[in-house]
Protein backbone atom coordinates (compact mmCIF):
# COMPACT_ATOMS: atom_id res chain seq x y z
CA UNK A 1 0.00 0.00 0.00
CA UNK A 2 2.79 2.55 0.61
CA UNK A 3 4.60 1.80 -2.42
CA UNK A 4 1.05 3.31 -4.12
CA UNK A 5 2.07 6.85 -2.53
CA UNK A 6 5.43 6.70 -2.63
CA UNK A 7 6.71 9.74 -4.89
CA UNK A 8 7.67 8.89 -8.22
CA UNK A 9 11.88 10.21 -8.77
CA UNK A 10 12.07 12.97 -11.29
CA UNK A 11 13.65 11.26 -14.43
CA UNK A 12 16.51 14.19 -14.33
CA UNK A 13 16.97 13.02 -10.91
CA UNK A 14 17.71 9.19 -11.82
CA UNK A 15 19.91 10.01 -14.98
CA UNK A 16 22.12 12.65 -12.66
CA UNK A 17 22.33 10.06 -10.22
CA UNK A 18 23.43 7.32 -12.96
CA UNK A 19 25.81 9.65 -14.04
CA UNK A 20 27.14 10.34 -11.10
CA UNK A 21 27.58 6.38 -10.36
CA UNK A 22 29.28 5.77 -13.06
CA UNK A 23 31.41 8.56 -12.16
CA UNK A 24 31.93 6.88 -8.85
CA UNK A 25 32.62 4.14 -10.54
CA UNK A 26 35.70 5.40 -12.88
CA UNK A 27 37.04 7.04 -9.39
CA UNK A 28 37.22 3.29 -8.10
CA UNK A 29 38.29 1.84 -10.80
CA UNK A 30 41.33 4.91 -11.07
CA UNK A 31 42.34 4.66 -8.43
CA UNK A 32 42.60 0.72 -8.57
CA UNK A 33 45.09 1.45 -11.59
CA UNK A 34 47.27 4.02 -9.61
CA UNK A 35 48.09 1.42 -6.52
CA UNK A 36 48.56 -1.24 -9.66
CA UNK A 37 48.82 -0.46 -13.22
CA UNK A 38 47.60 -2.41 -15.37
CA UNK A 39 45.57 -2.89 -19.00
CA UNK A 40 42.50 -4.32 -17.90
CA UNK A 41 41.25 -1.64 -15.65
CA UNK A 42 42.69 1.35 -18.12
CA UNK A 43 40.02 -0.57 -20.61
CA UNK A 44 37.33 -0.36 -17.88
CA UNK A 45 38.12 3.06 -17.31
CA UNK A 46 37.82 3.75 -20.80
CA UNK A 47 34.47 1.76 -21.30
CA UNK A 48 32.80 3.50 -18.26
CA UNK A 49 33.87 6.94 -19.48
CA UNK A 50 32.11 6.01 -22.43
CA UNK A 51 29.15 4.76 -21.04
CA UNK A 52 28.75 8.15 -18.74
CA UNK A 53 29.22 9.52 -22.03
CA UNK A 54 26.17 8.12 -23.39
CA UNK A 55 24.29 8.81 -19.79
CA UNK A 56 24.71 12.47 -20.61
CA UNK A 57 23.59 12.16 -24.35
CA UNK A 58 20.27 10.76 -23.14
CA UNK A 59 20.24 13.53 -20.30
CA UNK A 60 20.56 16.49 -22.67
CA UNK A 61 18.29 14.35 -25.11
CA UNK A 62 15.33 14.41 -22.09
CA UNK A 63 16.50 18.04 -21.38
CA UNK A 64 15.67 19.44 -24.84
CA UNK A 65 12.40 17.50 -25.12
CA UNK A 66 10.73 18.25 -22.01
CA UNK A 67 9.00 22.01 -21.39
CA UNK A 68 8.56 21.51 -17.33
CA UNK A 69 11.88 20.59 -15.10
CA UNK A 70 12.43 19.99 -11.69
CA UNK A 71 14.65 22.64 -11.32
CA UNK A 72 16.36 25.15 -13.91
CA UNK A 73 17.20 23.49 -17.01
CA UNK A 74 20.30 25.21 -16.47
CA UNK A 75 21.33 23.87 -13.45
CA UNK A 76 20.53 20.62 -14.98
CA UNK A 77 22.70 20.82 -17.67
CA UNK A 78 25.69 22.40 -15.71
CA UNK A 79 25.70 19.76 -13.12
CA UNK A 80 24.95 16.96 -16.14
CA UNK A 81 28.53 18.84 -17.50
CA UNK A 82 30.28 19.00 -13.98
CA UNK A 83 29.81 15.52 -13.20
CA UNK A 84 30.95 14.26 -16.71
CA UNK A 85 34.03 16.59 -16.36
CA UNK A 86 34.95 14.13 -13.28
CA UNK A 87 34.71 11.50 -14.87
CA UNK A 88 36.50 12.79 -17.65
CA UNK A 89 39.68 14.41 -15.68
CA UNK A 90 39.61 10.58 -14.52
CA UNK A 91 40.30 9.29 -17.71
CA UNK A 92 42.72 12.19 -18.69
CA UNK A 93 44.79 11.27 -16.10
CA UNK A 94 45.01 7.50 -16.72
CA UNK A 95 46.14 8.41 -20.94
CA UNK A 96 48.76 10.95 -19.60
CA UNK A 97 50.35 8.30 -17.16
CA UNK A 98 50.17 5.60 -19.85
CA UNK A 99 51.41 8.24 -22.76
CA UNK A 100 53.71 9.91 -20.79
CA UNK A 101 55.29 6.72 -19.29
CA UNK A 102 54.66 8.05 -15.53
CA UNK A 103 55.44 5.56 -12.52
CA UNK A 104 52.23 6.61 -10.24
CA UNK A 105 53.05 8.00 -7.20
CA UNK A 106 51.51 7.85 -3.40
CA UNK A 107 50.66 11.43 -3.17
CA UNK A 108 48.31 10.56 -6.88
CA UNK A 109 46.50 8.35 -4.82
CA UNK A 110 46.00 10.43 -2.04
CA UNK A 111 44.33 12.45 -4.66
CA UNK A 112 42.44 9.98 -6.00
CA UNK A 113 41.30 8.88 -2.94
CA UNK A 114 39.77 11.56 -1.86
CA UNK A 115 38.28 12.48 -5.04
CA UNK A 116 36.77 9.29 -5.16
CA UNK A 117 35.07 10.12 -1.20
CA UNK A 118 33.97 13.51 -3.33
CA UNK A 119 32.58 11.52 -5.92
CA UNK A 120 30.73 9.40 -3.41
CA UNK A 121 29.13 12.42 -1.43
CA UNK A 122 28.10 14.23 -4.85
CA UNK A 123 25.86 11.21 -5.38
CA UNK A 124 24.74 10.86 -2.42
CA UNK A 125 23.60 14.62 -2.50
CA UNK A 126 21.81 14.02 -5.94
CA UNK A 127 20.25 10.49 -4.37
CA UNK A 128 18.18 13.58 -1.18
CA UNK A 129 17.92 16.14 -3.90
CA UNK A 130 14.31 15.19 -4.06
CA UNK A 131 12.74 14.37 -1.20
CA UNK A 132 15.73 15.83 1.76
CA UNK A 133 17.63 18.87 0.38
CA UNK A 134 18.77 19.28 3.86
CA UNK A 135 20.58 16.25 3.91
CA UNK A 136 21.75 16.78 0.23
CA UNK A 137 23.11 20.17 1.24
CA UNK A 138 25.40 18.54 3.72
CA UNK A 139 26.64 15.90 1.28
CA UNK A 140 27.87 18.87 -0.83
CA UNK A 141 29.42 20.74 1.55
CA UNK A 142 31.22 17.55 2.24
CA UNK A 143 32.37 17.18 -1.14
CA UNK A 144 33.42 20.78 -1.48
CA UNK A 145 35.32 19.93 1.66
CA UNK A 146 36.84 16.90 0.62
CA UNK A 147 38.15 19.21 -2.75
CA UNK A 148 40.12 21.33 -0.33
CA UNK A 149 42.11 18.20 0.74
CA UNK A 150 42.75 17.39 -2.69
CA UNK A 151 44.44 21.05 -3.41
CA UNK A 152 46.24 20.36 -0.27
CA UNK A 153 47.97 17.12 -1.34
CA UNK A 154 48.00 18.84 -4.78
CA UNK A 155 50.40 21.49 -3.29
CA UNK A 156 52.21 18.65 -1.25
CA UNK A 157 53.15 17.39 -4.25
CA UNK A 158 54.28 19.82 -6.14
CA UNK A 159 56.36 21.48 -3.25
CA UNK A 160 58.49 18.00 -3.40
CA UNK A 161 58.57 17.59 -6.71
CA UNK A 162 61.09 20.76 -6.96
CA UNK A 163 62.82 19.38 -3.74
CA UNK A 164 66.02 18.43 -5.53
CA UNK A 165 66.42 18.62 -9.54
CA UNK A 166 69.95 18.35 -10.23
CA UNK A 167 69.41 16.81 -14.00
CA UNK A 168 67.42 17.81 -17.19
CA UNK A 169 66.13 13.47 -16.98
CA UNK A 170 64.95 14.93 -13.43
CA UNK A 171 63.29 18.20 -15.25
CA UNK A 172 61.30 16.12 -17.54
CA UNK A 173 60.57 13.83 -15.01
CA UNK A 174 58.84 16.58 -12.80
CA UNK A 175 57.33 17.91 -15.84
CA UNK A 176 55.21 14.78 -16.83
CA UNK A 177 54.44 14.60 -13.21
CA UNK A 178 52.86 17.68 -13.00
CA UNK A 179 50.84 17.24 -15.74
CA UNK A 180 49.01 13.95 -14.00
CA UNK A 181 48.89 15.92 -10.99
CA UNK A 182 46.83 18.71 -12.77
CA UNK A 183 44.24 16.41 -14.36
CA UNK A 184 43.51 15.49 -10.77
CA UNK A 185 43.40 19.10 -9.47
CA UNK A 186 41.01 19.52 -12.27
CA UNK A 187 38.76 16.68 -11.45
CA UNK A 188 38.59 18.19 -7.92
CA UNK A 189 37.72 21.58 -9.17
CA UNK A 190 35.00 20.46 -11.48
CA UNK A 191 33.58 18.11 -8.39
CA UNK A 192 33.49 21.63 -6.63
CA UNK A 193 31.58 23.07 -9.37
CA UNK A 194 29.17 20.17 -9.20
CA UNK A 195 28.89 21.03 -5.28
CA UNK A 196 28.19 24.82 -6.16
CA UNK A 197 25.46 24.00 -8.13
CA UNK A 198 23.71 21.45 -6.09
CA UNK A 199 23.90 24.44 -3.66
CA UNK A 200 22.24 26.98 -6.25
CA UNK A 201 19.56 24.09 -6.64
CA UNK A 202 18.70 23.46 -3.26
CA UNK A 203 18.51 27.82 -2.25
CA UNK A 204 16.07 28.07 -5.51
CA UNK A 205 13.80 24.51 -4.67
CA UNK A 206 13.46 25.52 -0.75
Amino acid sequence: MLKIFKKRRNVFITLLHQQAALALDGMDVLKAYLTKPDQALADQLTSTEKEADEARRILIDELNRTFITPFDREDIFALSRAIDDVLDYAYSTMTEIVILKVKPTEYMVRMCSLLRDATFELMMAIERLQDHPGVASEHAQRAKALENKVEKVYREALADMFQEIDSIKQLVNVMKLREVYRHLSNAADRGDEAANVLADIIVKTT
